[in-house]
This record gives C-alpha cells, sequence and structure tokens, in this order.
C-alpha cells in the first residue's frame, strides 16, 4: 500500500457492522482498492486505497539516512483525556510520550503499541499498526484546550514510504486550529528506524 483515505460519514455505533472492499481499478502495477464499514444498509466510514507493486529496483544513489528517534523506552506514559468508560481506545494502545502529552495543547511526539488486535484472533498487520495509530496524530497534539473545544477529524489520509518494522509507531504531530472553524493536523510516521510516511487530518474546531 502507497497511499490510504477514510472518510468519516457517520458515527460509529456499538453494534454488529458490516464490511465490504472491492478492487474498482484494477492493474498489473498500480490498483484502486474501495472499501466501507456500514450499519443495516447504512455507509459510516468509507476508505480508498492505492496498491502499488514492490520490487527490487537499481537505484542511482540512496535515499538520504533516516534519523530514527529515541525509542520506546526512552519515553513516559501520559494521562489520556478523561472518559466516562472503563475500556476503549485509551486502553488498547499503549502510549509512551517523547514530549507534549494528550491534556497538553501543542505538538507531540509519542510511540504507540497496540495492545489487541483489531480483529479477535487476527495478528495485525504491519500497515495494520501504522493506521491505527495514525489516527491519533490530532489526539496525541491537541492544539486547545480540551476542556474548551472541540477538535474532531473529518478524515485521515496516510501515505507510507515503506511499511514499519516492529510493534511500535511514533506520531511526531502538530495540529494547527484556525479561527473560521477549520483545522489540520499533520503527523509524521516513524519506526525505530526513522520515518516511514506521513498522515493528515482535516479538523473541525469548535467551542464546547
Amino acid at each position: 500500500m502507497a497511499r490510504v483515505t477514510f472518510e468519516i460519514l457517520r458515527p460509529v455505533p456499538i453494534a454488529k457492522l458490516t464490511c465490504a472492499a472491492e478492487v474498482v481499478r484494477p492493474g498489473r502495477s498500480v490498483e484502486l482498492i474501495e472499501g466501507a464499514l456500514s450499519s443495516e444498509g447504512v455507509d459510516l466510514i468509507r476508505a480508498r486505497a492505492w496498491r502499488i507493486r514492490t520490487e527490487t529496483v537499481a537505484l542511482e544513489g540512496q535515499p538520504p539516512p533516516e534519523d530514527p528517534p529515541p525509542g520506546p523506552e526512552q519515553s513516559r506514559a501520559r494521562h489520556f483525556f478523561p472518559v466516562e468508560w472503563d475500556a476503549g481506545y485509551h486502553t488498547a494502545m499503549e502510549v509512551r510520550f517523547l514530549s507534549g502529552g494528550y491534556t497538553e495543547a501543542g505538538p507531540a511526539r509519542a510511540w504507540m503499541r497496540m495492545r489487541v488486535p483489531l480483529v479477535e484472533g487476527e495478528e495485525p498487520s504491519a500497515l495494520d499498526r501504522v493506521l491505527v495509530a495514525a489516527d491519533s496524530g490530532n489526539g496525541v497534539s491537541a492544539p486547545l484546550d480540551y476542556r474548551r473545544y472541540l477538535f474532531i477529524n473529518a478524515d485521515l489520509s496516510v501515505a507510507l514510504r515503506r511499511l514499519p518494522t516492529g510493534e511500535w509507531v511514533c506520531l511526531d504531530a502538530v495540529t494547527y486550529a484556525e479561527s473560521d472553524g477549520v483545522g489540520l493536523s499533520d503527523t509524521a510516521l516513524l519506526d525505530e528506524r526513522g520515518m516511514i510516511g506521513r498522515a493528515t487530518q482535516s479538523l473541525l474546531v469548535r467551542p464546547r
């Protein structure tokens, strides 16, 4: 996969959901896949992914050397946003911050690791681990006081230069909020070797 885009159409209920996917543009080297998560026939989330074939290529010169961040063992856990429920995303993910924090406004660097599989009984793939973590860019780098403002992402776009190695994914995130009620979250995605890609989220910003 080289690029994945999610559109959030409606709130996702805690209920039985249906997932469907199809190839809408087949190809030998590049193809486009579309999928939808739905409930009672109504789409809740739509996704599009460009899948690019990989093969060994002899390049003239090498990519710039990677600059790995300090590892998870050099970071620390921080408190999650106050919530009314005992189990959820905050218990499904292990998070360790190099800088910033959930309840601190401003940029942040955080390592994330899945504690449980995305689908029960299935080992998460490298792409699963990236996408589950990438959706937190806006959350870890809150631009405003979460007690006074909402900053909700309407989408998620992820572009990768390679798949990660290991279980941990690092987010180096900054989020911008504008006075017209629109914002943007911009996140560099890394593993312990260095940068693996980038994620962006378009935001709705408003007072609570």
